[in-house]
C-alpha cells in the first residue's frame, strides 16, 4: 500500500523503447493515396486477342442506315482486326465476333470481353438478342462471358457499332456542344477475352472509397483519421502481383468497410437509411444526336441495366418517358421483354407519367395534359400501373400550373433538379410542397447531390447531407446516379462504390446510411405524413439560366404553335362531325399519331432549341408530316359540310370556318379588291358586305412629312416616323400609348455572347450592348379603304436586313382595334439577338404573361437578385403591362421570349447561337405580332384578341345550304360573370368510347362521350354554363386521364360548373 514499490511482471508493451514513432502530416499522407492507382498491378490474369480465340468480321451499312438485326446479318461479311477503322460519323457497323475461350482460363473466376472502338456499340446473341451496350472510351467496354461459352466451342455473337460516342461527334472526339464532325473515324482497340482479377479489381473499388473518405471526412475527426490509417496499411502490405497481398489488403479494407462489402446484405446493417439511391440513366430523347441514333440509346442503356439488375440483387433502375418504351417494344422486342420481366419484379421502374421528358415552359396548357394523358395510358397499358411521381430532372424552367395538372394526372410527387444550376440566386429548398395559382399542391424533391447522373462517389453521398436544405423537416433524400444524358445508366463500378459507402456508414459512421433497393415511390411514402411541416413555394419554378431557349430555333417554336393549334380544330370539327354523322369515323389513330409526333418534338431539348442541325431535319420532317395529316383530315371535315378549302372567287361564296368558343367579328379579304366581314358565334360564319365609301375610307393615311405618316380609324391614331410608332392615341378612351418621346415597333439589336451554354444562354450583360438599326424610307404599301400598310427597309448588318410592316385596318363596332405589326427578316448573323420594343405609358412594378393555362406575372424592376434574374421570359400569346384602367398587350404567333423592363416591353425574335446548330435560325423568317391597346387592366378581350390572333378564321368556299347546315354552335360555354375569363380550350371524343377507342387494352366505355376542358383565364372565382345541341344523358366533371371524379347536375338541357381561379377542369358529357 501506498509507496509503490510493488514489482510488476503483467506490464501491456515493452520497457524499452524499439524505434523512434513520429506523426506524419497529413496532408502528404492524403497525396500518397493517388499513388496506389499508379501501382502497375495488372487487374487482369491473361488477356487473348486474335485468332484462333476471337476471330472478327465485318459488314459496313451503307450511308447512315441503321439494319435490323436480321438485315444486318443476312450480308457478307468481310474479315477484318484490330487496328482498322470505321467510319464516317453517324454509320453503322455489324462484327460477327466467333469467340473460342482458351482452356487454360476456362475455369477462371470471372472471364470478360473487352471491347473498346471510342464508340457506342452493342452486343447481340447469335439468334438476335440485345445483349449489352457499350460505351467506348474505357467506359463500359467489358461483357460478362456466360458460363456456356467456356467449353472450348466456338460461340458467336455480333457487336453493332455505331460511329458515334455516348454524346454524338463533337471534334476531336470530345465531349463537348460544338457543331458535330460528320468525318470522324473510330479505330477498334480491343477486342479481347480477358480473365479478371477479381480481387484485384475489388481492391481497386475498396481503395477508391477509403481513399475518399480519408480526403473527404471532416479535418482531425475520429473517423476521418481511422480511414486514412487503414489505407495507409493498405498501402504498406500491398505488392504487385501477389495475391496473397491483395487477399490482407481486402481483409484490412473491412475495418472501414465492414464484413459485407461484396453482398447486398451490406444495407440490411447499420444505421437508419438516410439518402437512398436510385439508378436511371436519362437519355435525352433527342440533343446531341438524332432521333435514330436515341433509339439505339434506349437499347444499348435498358440491356446493360436489366444485365446489372440480375447481378446485384440490391439494384434498382428508374426510366422514363413513354416513347422510349414505346420505340423499344417496336424495333427491339426482345430487349423489351427482359425489361417487362424486370418490372414485374420491381427493380425496373418505369415512372414520370409523361411521353417525354418535355419542356414545361412553351408547350401549350393542353399538350402538357397530353402529355401525361398518353404517356399515363401507355404506363397502364403495357404495365398495368400508372405512375404517381412526375420525374424531369432535366428541363429549362417549370410552369406554375405543373402541380395541378399532376394531381389531374394521378401523381402527386415531383422529382427534378434543375434548379441546382441557377447561375444566380441559391434555391431555398430540397424538399417543398409546390403550389399552382389554383392552389393545388405536390410535395417535390430536388436531389442535394444536385445532378441526376451522380457517379456515387463517396462525396455524392456525404453532399446529400451537406446540402440538404430542408434538414428541420427530414433529412432523407435520393441520390440519382448512372451515366446519364446519353444514356448508360449506372455501372458495375458505381453499384460496387455504394456498397462501400454502406459499408463505411455501418463501421465508423461519418457519412449518412445509403441504401439501395427502395423505389422512389417508397421514398416518398417516408415523407407524406410531414406534407404540412414542409415549406411552400408558390408560382412558376423560374430557372436562373437558359433563358435564351425561349427564342433559339424559331422554326421548331412555329411548327409547335401552329400544330397545336391545328390539332385543336380538328379534334373540335371531327368531334361534331362523328356525333352528327353516322358515315364519319373519328380518327382516334390518326389524331394520336400527331399528338405523339407533336408531344415527341416538345422535348426540353428539340423545342427549346438546343440541340444539332440533324434534330431539326428531323423536326421539320415529322412537323411537315402532322400538318400533312392535318389537312387532309381538316379537308374531309369541311367536305362532309359541303365545304370547299379552295379560296371564294366572290364574297356570295365565301363562309369563314370558326372554332373559337366566342362571338367573333372580323374582316376577311377575298381577294385584292373586295373584304367582307365574318359575324358570329357559331363554327361556319357568313361572310357579309363591308360596307365603306372609297371617298370616306374607314381607315385614313396622310403623309406629313419626309418619312412621316399618320394612320387612322375610328379607334386608333398612328403616327409613323423614320419607320417607327412615336404615336399611338386612343381615341376612344383618350389616352396616348407611347411613352413621351419614346419609339415602339422599334428593332434592337444585342450582343449575344453567353458564358458556354450558346444555343441555351442569354446573360444579363447582353443588355448593355443594345443598339439601333439603320432604318431606310417609309413608304405605303397598301392603301385600302378598309387597311392601310406602311412598309420600311432595315438594314441590320452587312448580311442581314427586314422589311418592317404596320399595318391598321379599319375597326368594327363593339371590337377593340389593334395595330398589326409585321417583319420579314433576312437573318444572318453570329451571335447577334435581334428583339422589336415598345415603349409605353403604363406603369406598374409587375407585367403579366400568358403561360399555360394561365397568367404569370413577373417583375418590371430589379429591386432584388431574384427580380434582375427574370430579365428575359417565357410567354405565350401575349404579354400585357397594365394600370388598374388601362392597358397594353402584345400579342405574338409563334413567339415565347419577352422582358419587361420598366416601361419598355420588348418582344424576342431571333438569336444566332452558332453551337450545337452552327446555322440555328439562319434563313428568312416571317414574323407577326401586334399592339393592343385596352381600357381597364388585364381582361378577356386581350385574352380573345390573342387566341383570334393565331387562329384566324379560315375562308373557305360553300353556299347556303353549308353555311344551314353547320351553323350555330353544337356546344356553348356563356359565361355567367363579368370578366368572362373562363375559356372552353378543347372539345374532344371520349377516348374510350366504344366507336372511338383503339382497343388497347383498356377499358371501353359503352356509348359516346365528348370531353370538355375548361380554365379560368384571368385569376378569379368565375361561374359558366354549358349549352348543347346534343342530348345529355349524365355529365360528370373527370380527371385529364377522363377518370370519373363527380357527377354535375343538368339543369333544363343546361350545365351550370364553377371554378376556382385558374383552376383547369375536365367535363364529360354521356348522350
Amino acid at each position: 500500500m501506498g509507496g509503490g514499490n510493488e514489482s510488476r511482471s503483467d506490464y501491456s508493451y515493452p520497457r524499452m523503447v524499439s524505434r523512434p514513432v513520429g506523426v506524419p502530416k497529413t496532408s502528404i499522407l492524403k497525396e500518397r493515396i493517388g499513388l496506389f492507382y499508379n501501382h502497375g498491378q495488372n487487374l487482369n490474369k491473361a488477356r487473348y486477342s486474335g485468332c484462333p480465340h476471337v476471330q472478327l468480321s465485318v459488314w459496313d451499312a451503307p450511308g447512315q442506315e441503321r439494319p435490323t438485326f436480321k438485315e444486318a446479318t443476312s450480308h457478307e461479311f468481310r474479315e477484318t482486326r484490330i487496328g482498322e477503322s470505321f467510319g464516317p460519323s453517324w454509320s453503322t457497323h455489324w462484327f460477327r465476333v466467333i469467340l473460342t475461350v482458351p482452356t487454360d482460363i476456362a475455369e477462371d473466376e470471372h472471364l470478360e470481353l473487352h471491347w473498346d472502338a471510342n464508340n457506342e456499340g452493342l452486343i447481340w446473341s447469335e439468334d438476335g438478342t440485345p445483349l449489352q451496350g457499350l460505351t467506348g472510351g474505357g467506359e463500359r467496354i467489358e461483357w460478362v462471358l456466360p458460363k456456356s461459352f467456356c467449353n472450348g466451342k466456338e460461340h458467336t455473337i455480333y457487336v453493332e457499332m455505331a460511329c458515334n460516342g455516348m454524346f454524338g461527334n463533337a471534334p476531336d472526339g470530345k465531349t463537348s456542344i460544338a457543331p458535330p464532325d460528320s468525318n470522324r473515324r473510330f479505330q477498334l482497340a480491343k477486342a479481347d477475352i480477358v480473365s479478371v482479377n477479381w480481387q484485384a479489381r475489388m481492391l481497386q473499388v475498396d481503395m477508391h472509397e477509403i481513399g475518399d473518405a480519408a480526403k473527404e471526412l471532416p479535418e482531425n475527426s475520429a473517423e476521418q483519421n481511422k480511414a486514412l490509417s487503414v489505407a495507409m496499411k493498405i498501402m504498406d502490405t500491398f505488392q504487385v502481383d501477389n495475391q496473397e497481398s491483395i487477399l490482407k489488403c481486402r481483409k484490412l479494407a473491412q475495418e472501414i468497410l465492414g464484413p459485407n462489402v461484396d453482398s447486398h446484405r451490406v444495407y440490411e446493417t447499420g444505421a437508419e437509411p438516410v439518402v437512398f439511391g436510385i439508378g436511371n440513366c436519362h437519355i435525352d430523347t433527342c440533343w446531341l444526336w438524332p432521333w435514330a441514333e436515341t433509339k439505339r440509346k434506349v437499347a444499348r442503356s435498358w440491356s446493360n441495366q436489366c444485365d446489372l439488375l440480375d447481378r446485384y440483387p440490391e439494384a434498382t433502375f428508374a426510366a422514363s418517358q413513354a416513347q422510349q418504351f414505346k420505340w423499344l417494344k417496336q424495333f427491339y422486342p426482345a430487349a423489351y421483354e427482359r425489361v417487362q420481366k424486370k418490372v414485374k419484379t420491381g427493380q425496373f421502374m418505369p415512372i414520370g407519367g409523361s411521353w417525354v421528358e418535355h419542356d414545361t415552359n412553351m408547350p401549350s396548357g393542353e399538350s402538357l395534359v397530353r402529355q401525361f394523358f398518353y404517356g399515363q395510358r401507355l404506363f397502364e397499358r403495357e404495365f398495368g400501373a400508372r405512375c404517381r411521381t412526375f420525374w424531369l430532372p432535366d428541363t429549362f424552367g417549370y410552369s406554375s400550373q405543373i402541380p395541378q395538372l399532376c394531381r389531374l394526372a394521378g401523381m402527386d410527387r415531383f422529382v427534378t433538379q434543375k434548379l441546382s444550376w441557377n447561375n444566380i440566386n441559391n434555391f431555398p429548398h430540397t424538399t417543398f410542397m409546390w403550389v399552382s395559382p389554383d392552389g393545388s399542391q405536390v410535395i417535390c424533391h430536388m436531389p442535394p447531390s444536385e445532378t441526376y447522373t451522380a457517379e456515387a462517389n463517396f462525396g455524392d453521398v456525404k453532399r446529400s447531407i451537406t446540402q440538404h436544405k430542408t434538414m428541420a423537416v427530414d433529412s432523407t433524400s435520393l441520390l440519382l446516379f448512372g451515366k446519364g444524358d446519353g444514356g448508360g445508366g449506372p455501372t458495375w463500378e458505381q453499384l460496387e462504390k455504394l456498397r462501400r459507402c454502406a459499408g463505411i456508414s455501418n463501421t465508423i459512421g461519418g457519412i449518412p446510411k445509403v441504401k439501395l433497393g427502395n423505389t422512389v415511390d417508397d421514398f416518398f411514402d417516408r415523407l407524406s405524413s410531414k406534407a404540412s411541416e414542409f415549406p411552400t413555394w408558390y408560382g412558376e419554378l423560374y430557372f436562373e439560366l437558359h433563358r435564351g431557349t425561349y427564342t433559339t430555333q424559331a422554326n421548331n417554336k412555329y411548327y409547335n404553335r401552329k400544330t397545336e393549334v391545328m390539332l385543336r380544330d380538328i379534334e373540335q370539327l371531327a368531334t361534331f362531325a362523328s356525333l352528327s354523322t353516322k358515315k364519319y369515323q373519328y380518327p382516334t389513330k390518326d389524331i394520336d399519331d400527331m399528338w405523339e409526333n407533336v408531344l415527341l418534338c416538345q422535348f426540353h431539348d428539340c423545342l427549346p432549341g438546343s440541340c444539332i442541325e440533324m434534330c431539326y431535319d428531323d423536326s421539320d420532317s415529322l412537323y411537315a408530316e402532322v400538318l400533312k395529316t392535318g389537312n387532309k383530315l381538316l379537308k374531309e371535315l369541311y367536305e362532309l359540310s359541303g365545304i370547299s378549302d379552295a379560296r371564294p372567287a366572290t364574297l356570295g361564296e365565301a363562309l369563314a370556318i370558326n372554332t373559337l368558343p366566342w362571338h367573333r367579328k372580323e374582316l376577311v379579304e377575298i381577294s385584292e379588291t373586295e373584304v367582307g366581314v365574318a359575324c358570329g358565334d357559331g363554327q361556319t360564319l357568313a361572310v357579309r358586305t363591308f360596307h365603306v365609301q372609297e371617298e370616306q375610307p374607314a381607315v385614313t393615311v396622310h403623309e406629313t412629312g419626309t418619312n412621316s405618316f399618320v394612320v387612322e380609324n375610328d379607334q386608333l391614331r398612328v403616327v409613323v416616323t423614320n419607320g417607327v410608332i412615336v404615336s399611338l392615341y386612343d381615341r376612344i378612351n383618350e389616352r396616348e400609348v407611347i411613352d413621351k418621346g419614346g419609339e415602339a415597333n422599334k428593332f434592337v439589336i444585342f450582343d449575344d455572347v453567353p458564358l458556354y451554354w450558346q444555343a441555351w444562354d442569354v446573360e444579363v450583360y447582353h443588355l448593355g450592348t443594345k443598339r439601333s438599326l439603320q432604318y431606310g424610307s417609309t413608304k405605303i404599301h397598301e392603301k385600302k379603304a378598309h387597311k392601310v400598310t406602311l412598309v420600311t427597309d432595315v438594314t441590320i448588318s452587312e448580311n442581314s436586313s427586314l422589311k418592317s410592316y404596320i399595318t391598321l385596318s379599319a375597326s368594327l363596332k363593339g371590337q377593340p382595334s389593334e395595330v398589326d405589326c409585321a417583319a420579314e427578316v433576312e437573318w444572318h448573323e453570329n451571335s447577334k439577338f435581334l428583339k422589336v420594343e415598345f415603349p409605353v405609358d403604363v406603369v406598374n412594378t409587375e407585367a403579366s404573361y400568358e403561360t399555360a393555362y394561365g397568367i404569370t406575372k413577373r417583375p418590371t424592376h430589379y429591386n432584388t437578385s431574384w427580380d434582375m434574374a427574370k430579365f428575359e421570359v417565357c410567354c405565350h400569346k401575349f404579354a400585357d403591362l397594365s394600370e388598374h384602367n388601362y392597358g397594353v398587350s402584345i400579342l405574338n404567333d409563334s413567339k415565347y421570349g419577352f422582358a419587361t423592363a420598366g416601361k419598355v416591353m420588348r418582344l424576342s425574335l431571333l438569336r444566332s447561337p452558332k453551337a450545337p446548330d452552327a446555322h440555328a435560325d439562319m434563313g428568312r423568317h416571317n414574323i407577326r405580332w401586334a399592339i393592343f391597346p385596352h381600357n381597364g387592366s388585364l381582361g378577356s378581350s386581350t385574352v380573345r384578341a390573342a387566341y383570334a390572333f393565331n387562329n384566324p378564321l379560315k375562308l373557305c368556299s360553300g353556299g347556303e345550304a353549308a353555311l344551314t347546315k353547320s351553323a350555330g354552335c353544337p356546344i356553348k360555354l356563356v359565361n355567367e360573370d363579368e370578366s368572362a375569363s373562363l375559356v372552353l380550350d378543347t372539345i374532344k371524343r371520349g377516348h374510350d368510347d366504344d366507336d372511338v377507342t383503339r382497343h388497347e387494352g383498356l377499358r371501353v366505355n359503352k356509348g359516346q362521350s365528348i370531353i370538355l376542358r375548361v380554365y379560368e383565364s384571368l385569376g378569379g372565382h368565375s361561374k359558366g354554363t354549358f349549352h348543347t345541341k346534343f342530348h345529355v344523358k349524365r355529365a360528370t366533371q373527370v380527371n385529364i386521364l377522363e377518370d370519373e371524379l363527380c357527377e354535375v347536375s343538368i339543369r333544363d338541357g343546361t350545365i351550370p360548373i364553377k371554378l376556382r381561379p385558374f383552376e383547369v377542369a375536365t367535363f364529360k358529357l354521356e348522350l
